[in-house]
């Protein structure tokens, strides 16, 4: 893959994600969860060759990034997360689409997600994008105290005409 991908927009490019990358990951990661991905997450995905992507502006802020695994005819978001301040500009959007046209370019069949259900603006963009509920992790994601917040499962068939290619919104 090349460094630099394709632009949603001008001024902005998605990247693949590099070690010296994850300084500006790990600080978006800790400002959106309060549950986040560690560095070594994120290492471990780099070295696990997952897909790996930053979205950044043009002078190289980071504004975003998606990382997701490939399986057979499948491939499977880890995590994709936008920069608090640079939410709702279609970063997130632009993100899955990409993803989407990648896992169709590697003869990919479905795409994957987990989600919780307090996370009403990402089942929001989902749902717009085509994904399908199909089932439930029962007590999948750590939540206040020592709870656990379920994880609802998301599935896109990459098979069916124009899902995942909506518009930028």
């Amino acid at each position: 893959m090349n460094a630099l991908m394709r632009s949603p927009a001008p001024g902005r490019q998605l990247k693949a994600m590099e070690l010296e990358s994850l300084a500006a990951v790990v600080a978006i990661e800790n400002e959106a969860y309060p549950f986040p991905w560690t560095r070594g997450n994120f290492i471990d995905s780099l070295v696990a060759n997952h897909l790996a992507w930053c979205l950044v502006d043009g002078r190289g802020e980071l504004l975003g990034y998606a990382i997701a695994m490939a399986g057979v005819e499948e491939l499977h978001l880890l995590n994709l997360t936008v920069a608090n301040a640079q939410r709702r500009r279609g970063h997130a959007r632009f993100l899955m689409n990409e993803l989407a046209q990648h896992a169709r370019g590697t003869a990919a069949r479905t795409m994957w997600l987990e989600v919780r259900p307090s996370n009403g603006p990402a089942l929001a963009l989902y749902a717009s994008l085509g994904y399908e509920r199909i089932g439930v992790r029962r007590q999948y994601y750590p939540d206040a105290g020592s709870r656990r917040e379920d994880a609802w499962v998301m599935r896109l068939d990459l098979t069916a005409p124009g899902e995942g290619f909506h518009a930028l919104a």
